[in-house]
């Protein structure tokens, strides 16, 4: 048995198991629209939008690109690692809290 909750389905033995974290919430405010997406992994936006339509290709657009943005994201995560790496070789890091001379 499953139960669905936020997108993500937990089973009877209290396994939890992801199947999609998409989401969206449109708010009507005085601009137009507020819109809040998540994508497939959690990944979460807001921008507003003037009409109900260009708030719900802006939601379809970033769901396509989630394959795309967690790529960057990654690549990004990695290259930080790798400088952080590179400061703790050379000993640029020193013992305060925020690495910082």
């Amino acid at each position: 048995m499953y139960i669905r909750y936020n997108s993500v389905y937990i089973c009877n033995n209290n396994k939890r198991i992801v199947m999609n974290k998409r989401n969206y919430v449109l708010t009507l405010c005085n601009y137009g629209y507020k819109v809040e997406v998540w994508d497939n992994y959690g990944k979460y936006t807001c921008v507003y939008e003037k009409t109900r339509e260009s708030a719900s290709d802006f939601i379809l657009n970033y769901w396509e690109k989630s394959e795309e943005n967690k790529k960057s994201d990654d690549l990004m995560n990695k290259a930080i690692l790798n400088c952080i790496k590179l400061d703790k070789n050379s000993r640029i890091l020193t013992g305060n809290r925020d690495n910082l001379d």
